[in-house]
């Protein structure tokens, strides 16, 4: 059983370590290109494409490690292990962005989306409002750090579970 968590700890590591630095570069370029409020469906789409792609290349290096072998819950176990040291590490830079690097952000997506909001002639002034006011108590550091690392957790259990059934191979299996 030890020998078994420590190329887990080990790959879930590396692997977060290069999920959370593509996630990182993708914010970065986003953010230079000036489209941090507006990023469509691709900065998305792209991220996604990204973390299954790591997450499913990590559970892969842990069933080579181990001769081939390696049953759905290991390669879960790895997987989500990678989105959750990758998710630390985008949602610690996502904090140090919107704390120092543009504290003005924040304001800059809520003026963004009242004005999309107005834009809408189904919505009253006083809907707006409240939509704001309820945004507003959800966007705090805090709140995007939990809600980002449910996010990041959910759908690294989702790629965990497709990539590892995919990969799966137990060692009684011929």
């Amino acid at each position: 059983m030890e020998d078994q968590q420590k190329p887990t700890k080990k790959i879930a590591i590396n692997y977060g370590l290069y999920l959370g630095i593509a996630s990182i570069l993708i914010s970065v370029v986003v953010y230079a290109m000036g489209k941090q409020h507006e990023q469509g469906i691709v900065v998305p789409i792209l991220s996604f494409v990204v973390m299954a792609t790591i997450i499913v290349l990590g559970i892969k290096k842990f069933k080579d490690v181990n001769g081939g072998f390696m049953t759905l819950g290991q390669g879960i176990k790895t997987g989500v292990g990678i989105a959750l040291i990758g998710g630390v590490i985008s949602i610690a830079y996502t904090i140090i962005f919107m704390t120092f690097i543009e504290p003005d952000s924040l304001e800059q997506g809520m003026e963004i989306a009242r004005q999309k909001m107005l834009d809408n002639p189904n919505l009253s002034e006083e809907q707006i409002d409240a939509q704001m006011e309820m945004a507003k108590k959800f966007s705090g550091p805090g709140m995007i750090a939990a809600f980002g690392l449910l996010w990041t957790l959910f759908l690294g259990f989702v790629i965990s579970l497709i990539g590892s059934a995919i990969l799966q191979k137990k060692e009684n299996e011929y």
